[in-house]
């Protein structure tokens, strides 16, 4: 799925560059990924994509 169509970002692609890049929002991982935004109304979803993603790599793995 898109998160970004002006960018044609696809949530894997934010999610993967969530758990590379691990500091800054939404408007720097795009940076990284040679992306700008551009309408912004991704912004806040994206973010949503950043923040779960990079809180799962300090979650510790269930016993199971």
């Amino acid at each position: 799925m898109y998160t970004c169509i002006c960018n044609a970002i696809r949530e894997c692609e934010l999610r993967k560059a969530a758990r590379q890049y691990q500091t800054g929002g939404a408007e720097s991982v795009y940076a990284k990924l040679g992306k700008r935004p551009n309408c912004g109304h991704c912004l806040e979803d994206a973010q949503d994509i950043i923040e779960e993603e990079r809180a799962a790599l300090f979650e510790p793995a269930s016993a199971a």
